[in-house]
């Protein structure tokens, strides 16, 4: 195996090893569908169809996996979740 297949392969290892971490929702009694929908719309950036098929897991799961990616990313968007009312957490 030459030098740089070598660095080519320990390249794709190391790509593969990122840590992903997710936003998870929680379900509560006081936000409403269209509240919660619009939300993940705006701060997770879903589509109508995304944000409306979560908090219908959400609704009848009490959680649900709304982000995907690294923390860096998600830890701002969890805050503008914990701000709009919702319960949220980064796992």
């Amino acid at each position: 195996m030459g030098t740089k297949e070598k660095t080519s392969e320990e390249l794709l290892l190391k790509e593969e090893t990122v840590k992903q971490n997710e936003i998870v929702l929680f379900n509560d009694d006081v936000n409403t569908f269209d509240h919660v929908i619009n939300t993940l719309i705006d701060v997770c950036e879903h589509t109508p169809e995304q944000a409306e098929q979560c908090s219908l897991i959400v609704h009848y799961n009490g959680k649900c996996t709304v982000k995907t990616g690294e923390y860096n990313d998600l830890k701002p968007r969890c805050s503008r979740l914990l701000q709009a009312g919702l319960s949220a957490e980064i796992v």
